[in-house]
């Protein structure tokens, strides 16, 4: 070997070096495919830990949706009875007027108010909260334990807190147990609130300023305020379930709804002029009676 040739060895020997590596090895004796790209390998989640993680972020989404649904409903029901409060202190409504309109629009604005909530089947027992509320407020002024004069004269005929406990405590548990009971699937509690509210309702007011044709049967209860009670019940009622329908609540067939609802107004409207009333509350004889009738018709 010359001089020369080993000085060459000598060097590329001492200048060898080996081959540059831009990414990190794999081990090729594990079972995954051959990478092009070999990066960290990340514990892999359970398919059961995504799920529980979906579950509950959609059970945190539906408690707001409805907590928030119940805090707009119960602002909305208490800014209507302080409105009417203050119609009747500026003496623009008369305590009679102030008292029905209340009867009437906390109810009917409830049961619109039911789209608000969600579709999961918990919804009907925050919707039912907002009675409640009302229901707790009505035993402690009416038990005198506390004293909201713009309560008390806007929902009472004669200013006396132990009427409370009867007439306007009686309505708020028939909201509640409409929307426990039946919630938005069922007419049935649609219409008994529609009848309770509208129909008696608009019959009182109607009834005092028109009802000088008195009821044989019955001489507090006149021929305009009956005849107003079934037309504005059945009005009201067939509006309420059309909104219900047009939202997918409710299923139904008009063609027999139309007169099923007619029977039932009839039904109600007959009821209510019964002279039952110092034995039975209207709040109470109207809407149960149509529950029992709505509920036998429309499963029947």
């Amino acid at each position: 070997m010359t001089l020369l040739s080993s000085h060459l060895m000598l060097f590329s020997a001492v200048h060898r070096r080996p081959p540059p590596t831009f990414f990190p090895r794999c081990n090729p004796s594990t079972s995954q495919t051959v990478l092009f790209f070999c990066s960290p390998v990340l514990p892999p989640v359970r398919l059961g830990q995504r799920l529980r993680r979906l579950v509950a972020a959609a059970a945190a989404e539906d408690l707001l949706h409805n907590a928030g649904a119940t805090v707009a409903v119960l602002g909305g029901a208490f800014t209507l009875v302080r409105g009417f409060d203050e119609l009747t202190r500026r003496n623009i409504l008369n305590q009679g007027l102030s008292r029905k309109l209340v009867h009437i629009l906390s109810g009917l604005l409830f049961l619109v108010s039911w789209p608000l909530f969600s579709n999961s089947p918990k919804a009907r027992y925050f919707a039912a909260f907002v009675p409640l509320i009302n229901c707790f407020r009505l035993l402690v002024n009416g038990l005198s334990l506390a004293s909201d004069e713009g309560l008390i004269q806007s929902v009472t005929r004669e200013g006396d807190p132990l009427e409370l406990l009867r007439g306007p405590l009686y309505y708020v548990v028939v909201l509640m147990l409409c929307a426990l009971m039946f919630w938005r699937e069922s007419p049935v509690g649609v219409v008994s609130l529609a009848m309770m509210c509208g129909g008696d309702g608009i019959a009182d007011i109607i009834g005092r300023r028109y009802g000088h044709t008195k009821i044989p049967y019955n001489k507090k209860k006149s021929w305009a305020g009956s005849m107003s009670m079934f037309c504005f019940g059945f009005l009201i009622s067939i509006g309420m379930l059309y909104y219900y329908s047009v939202l997918g609540h409710v299923q139904l067939d008009w063609a027999s709804t139309v007169p099923k609802i007619a029977f039932i107004s009839f039904v109600a409207t007959l009821v209510e002029s019964l002279p039952i009333t110092e034995v039975v509350d209207d709040n109470i004889s109207v809407p149960l009676s149509t529950m029992a009738l709505a509920f036998f018709t429309f499963h029947n």
